[in-house]
């Protein structure tokens, strides 16, 4: 059975989810995703199709924290794949920018259905795109997964931003952040009537993206249908952009991050994360000991010529709607 375990050195909670090991690896001649599968409708555009070997799920116990360094818990949650298409081998860079507002609708959606569930605590979207970052099955898809707890990225985040609007006057962080680096400007990728598109200054990946909303946005629950669209149109830019840097398919995780449920007063700016894995058109970067154990990022690339470098990918201009 699925549950938590507390590592007390680091002080967050670790999932152990032993059906994990079954998952297949790359399958060559099946998919369930495709339809005729029998897994899933024999047409669809988008489709939330519930995870085959979850880490979280309805039918664990409930997450009830404790102390101690042995302590357990439930892992009460819900893991789902969002299929971003019917078409097999689409690289994600050639989806529509309609086809990304209906994957956005979807994360919205499913957000406000766990939003009525006083188990969860966070609902996190994302996606592992290519080999080099882990992915077991080659369909294009994304993930969400609702959890229990608040992760420690994300906690981490709470707590800067919390004392930066505590000797700021109550300014968010994030919208500092954004103003920042559009005053700077050397790192801005893109900047629309609704989000900006740039790479962070401390960039710890190569290539690593940001995309920020203009306006303070704290959930996906609170985007208008202007915002859901231009989102839609700043991830299929730099999707684009990515895999023309060196023309084949980038491996990535994009990270959509948004304010707890249960937290209505955290001062929190939605945003999502592109961290890349390579740092050259040869060569790939590997997180190894002083990344993985010590959690100090060493970055290969600096931010304002890799900025640049996206800015001339080709194709440069919108993407096709």
């Amino acid at each position: 059975m699925n549950h938590l375990r507390w590592h007390a050195l680091l002080q967050q909670w670790v999932a152990v989810s032993t059906g994990r090991q079954d998952r297949p690896q790359m399958p060559a001649d099946w998919c369930p995703f495709d339809p005729g599968s029998g897994k899933v409708p024999d047409a669809y555009d988008v489709y939330i199709y519930p995870n085959d070997f979850p880490a979280f799920s309805p039918a664990a116990d409930p997450f009830v924290p404790t102390t101690g360094l042995f302590a357990k818990t439930g892992s009460r949650g819900a893991c789902d794949v969002v299929l971003y298409s019917p078409e097999h081998t689409l690289p994600p860079s050639q989806l529509t920018v309609e086809n990304w507002r209906k994957v956005i609708g979807l994360w919205a959606d499913r957000t406000r259905e766990h939003a009525a569930n006083p188990d969860i605590a966070l609902v996190a979207a994302f996606e592992n795109c290519g080999e080099a970052v882990g992915v077991t099955m080659p369909h294009p898809h994304g993930q969400i997964y609702a959890m229990p707890f608040i992760p420690p990225n994300v906690e981490r985040e709470l707590a800067s931003a919390a004392q930066h609007a505590g000797s700021h006057g109550g300014e968010c962080l994030h919208c500092r952040l954004v103003s920042d680096e559009l005053k700077q400007g050397e790192r801005i990728i893109a900047a629309g009537e609704h989000f900006i598109t740039f790479v962070p200054y401390a960039a710890r990946f190569p290539a690593e993206v940001a995309i920020y909303p203009r306006r303070h946005v704290r959930t996906l629950l609170d985007f208008n249908d202007d915002e859901k669209s231009g989102l839609a149109e700043s991830i299929s830019i730099i999707r684009k952009k990515y895999d023309a840097l060196y023309g084949f398919v980038m491996p990535l995780m994009m990270i959509v991050k948004q304010a707890p449920l249960r937290q209505p007063q955290a001062p929190y700016h939605l945003h999502v994360e592109f961290l890349p894995l390579q740092r050259s058109a040869t060569k790939l970067k590997y997180l190894a000991s002083i990344e993985t154990g010590y959690g100090t990022f060493l970055a290969d690339t600096a931010p304002e010529q890799m900025a640049e470098n996206l800015r001339r990918s080709e194709p440069a201009t919108a993407a096709v709607k």
